[in-house]
Order: C-alpha cells, then structure tokens, then sequence
C-alpha cells in the first residue's frame, strides 16, 4: 500500500487545482476556459507525479539540491510524460480556442447559471484526470532503477498512441476546415459527412480511446515489476475504459447524436448518414 500512497499528493493536486478554477469561473459563469484549465490540470498533475519526490526533499526537508533532468527518469517515465503533456498541450488549446472564438460552449447552457450543478463539471474534470490519468502517475511513483527496458510491447503501444493522436488531429481538422468552407459559403451540406467523418460519426473520439489503449499499454511492464500487487495492470486498465464509457455513453457521443437529431432530423441525408455510417467504431453498428 505504501507504493499507492504514493499518489495522493498527485490526486489531491489534481482537485485542488479544479477546485480553484471552480472559485474563479462559476461565479462568473464563464465556461470558456474550462477545457484550457483540464489541460493545466494534466500537466501539473504528470509534472507532479514525477517529480514529488525530488519536490518534497527539496520544499518539505529543506534538502539544497536542484531538481533532477528529465534524463534521470526511466525512459518509459519519459515516455508516457511526454505523451500526456502532447496530447493535453494539443487537444486543450484547440478545444479552449473553439470555445473562446464561438463566446462559449454550448455544454453548458443549462448548467452554467446553477452553482451547484456548474461547480460539480469542475470537479467532475479533476476525478477524470485522477482515472484517465492512472496508469502515468502510477508508473511514474515508481523509482526509476526498477523499470524494465522498453520492449516490442512498448514500441507497439507508441505506435497505437501516435496513430491514434494523427487520427483524431486529422479528424478535427476536417471538422475545422469544413466549418471554415461553410462560414466562407463554399458549400451548404448541414453536416459533416466526408473524409474521416465518412468512415465514423465520431472520428476524433475513436482516436481518443486509442491514444489512452497506446499509454496504458505503453504502462504495463512496469506495472509488472513485481513492486505492484497482481491486478495493478488491470486497476490502471480504467483509463481507456473509463475513457471510452464517458466518450460512448454519457458526454460524447449522446449529446450530440441528441442535437444531430433535433436539427437534421427531418433531413434524408442525415437519415441516410446514421443507416450507412457506423456510429463510433469504424467496423461497428450504426
């Protein structure tokens, strides 16, 4: 248990912070920048589980040493750090750049005037960078001396995570320009239905489930070090399922196969675009 103590002080970060934002931006209501505080909220997070170690000798005891380089830790610590400040870097500013430039964001319509329900979205975005952030933070309170060496599983699982995080970049960019053409008048299409957008009604979504597979398997060998006690492995197997349990069914996917319903219902070719194209899953049902 002492090796999972090790993860408070990241967890309690992780809900301090957001908490904080809370007392800033919901008497505000101001939902703009709730995506750019998640992102602060990774990174701290991973900086944290890291470097605890190093910061409590030095802030705590009083110990006069510098802050060790990135070079001390493990290559696989390394690794799985660099992949979460990537992906949180990149998705945080083009998500809070969307809602800044469109004066907000529309999941927050109704919740953003009641303090309660608002407050809890915030801390709501602190228990999803506790779970999805998982197996990082767990690899990362290990000492880097006993992290076996990467692997073929290791290079496999950087491969997944860098063509998952391409998928979903591309995705998004597809949706972006296509807005773009639409504001410009290029076309009058009510809804995007080409490129990647052709093959998943969700495409952005299917190569966020695959960036968290890639840093949960990029975690396991050091999760079978023996340091942990057997089922480590599958405990930090909840951030690509939980992962894909929000994204699927509750505040991905729903909401907007909702909206998509209410606006282009009527429309045969939206009609045509949910019998033809897989709702989620390239290979999956409609």
């Amino acid at each position: 248990m002492s090796v999972f103590s090790r993860l408070v002080p990241t967890v309690t970060s992780a809900y301090a912070l957001q908490a904080l934002f809370a007392l800033i931006f919901v008497p505000q209501q101001n939902e703009k920048y709730y995506d750019l505080a998640g992102a602060v909220g990774w990174m701290s997070t991973t900086f944290l589980s890291l470097y605890y170690p190093s910061l409590k000798a030095k802030f705590w005891h009083g110990v006069p040493a510098a802050l060790p380089s990135i070079t001390a830790f493990a290559p696989r610590q390394i690794l799985l750090t660099a992949a979460i400040g990537l992906w949180s870097l990149r998705l945080g500013s083009f998500l809070a750049q969307r809602a800044i430039q469109a004066g907000g964001d529309s999941r927050f319509d109704e919740v953003k005037t009641d303090p309660a329900k608002f407050s809890a979205f915030w801390l709501g975005q602190a228990t999803w960078i506790t779970a999805v952030g998982l197996p990082v933070y767990l690899v990362n309170a290990l000492p880097s001396r006993v992290h076996p060496p990467l692997g073929g599983r290791d290079y496999l699982a950087l491969g997944l995570y860098a063509g998952s995080l391409l998928f979903e970049v591309i995705a998004d960019r597809q949706k972006s320009a296509w807005r773009k053409a639409k504001k410009n008048k290029e076309h009058d299409e009510e809804f995007i239905s080409s490129g990647l957008w052709s093959i998943s009604r969700h495409p952005n979504y299917v190569g966020e489930v695959g960036i968290w597979t890639g840093i949960w398997a990029l975690s396991t060998a050091s999760l079978q070090t023996g340091v942990y006690p057997a089922g480590t492995v599958a405990l930090a197997a909840l951030s690509p399922l939980f992962t894909w349990f929000l994204l699927r069914n509750v505040s991905g996917v729903p909401p907007l196969e909702r909206s998509g319903d209410k606006k282009y219902g009527a429309n045969p070719k939206w009609q045509h675009y949910k019998k033809t194209v897989p709702i989620f899953w390239p290979w999956g049902a409609t």
